[in-house]
């Protein structure tokens, strides 16, 4: 599996779900417009997930392709890849202030994925157990939006993944108005001092790996 992030809460995944004799699936997760201040994503697309419908993370325009969309809660099974968006809140309140959030689960080459989108609030018992054991965690650390570099710290020792890969934070080029990930790195401990722009991980990989973080820049 290969996992490119093109900052904020984009990133584009290559994987072979059916092993290695079958085709590449691509798909990305949170495409999003200029406003941010970033280059959007492109290129092809076999599936695109969206946690919610604000415009730094439903460009699906901008990729190419005829995309299954996936953008509501549920459960999918999209070109042998096993999917589940579990309904949460982009806010805490409910998603009185800023609406509802997807999280989603998705398996392929026997790895589980967890995508928390833009996630603000704590998980529930139900939705611990409905994500289940987690290989790869893309969870947000910026906050003001979404977690915060504590709250994400919690979560993430509540999931307890192999890898973390952290996601909406502040990075050169971004217009948001969110933290970096220095609060996050110091509620963990454990931050590697280098980013990457792309990464190759295999099930074998991550057998003895738990809560390693994996930061991530664009190019």
């Amino acid at each position: 599996m290969n996992i490119q992030y093109y900052g904020h809460s984009c990133f584009k995944i290559n994987t072979k779900p059916g092993g290695r004799a079958t085709e590449d699936v691509v798909f990305f997760f949170d495409p999003f417009d200029k406003s941010v201040g970033l280059k959007p994503p492109f290129g092809q697309a076999d599936a695109v997930f969206v946690s919610h419908q604000h415009n730094d993370h439903n460009n699906i325009s901008a990729l190419k392709g005829n995309p299954v969309i996936i953008d509501t809660p549920g459960e999918f099974a999209v070109k042998g890849m096993n999917i589940l968006g579990l309904e949460t809140f982009h806010d805490t309140q409910e998603g009185a202030e800023k609406g509802k959030n997807i999280v989603f689960t998705i398996e392929t080459e026997e790895m589980r994925l967890c995508f928390l989108g833009d996630l603000a609030t704590d998980p529930t018992s139900d939705q611990l157990g409905k994500i289940g054991t987690v290989d790869i965690l893309f969870i947000p650390i910026g906050g003001k939006y979404t977690l915060d570099g504590k709250k994400a710290a919690e979560f993430a020792r509540k999931i307890e993944p192999n890898i973390i890969i952290p996601m909406h934070y502040k990075i050169k080029g971004s217009t948001m108005d969110v933290s970096d990930e220095k609060d996050f790195c110091a509620q963990m401990g454990n931050c590697p001092k280098n980013k990457v722009n792309k990464i190759t991980l295999k099930k074998k990989d991550l057998e003895e790996k738990s809560l390693e973080i994996i930061l991530m820049d664009i190019e």
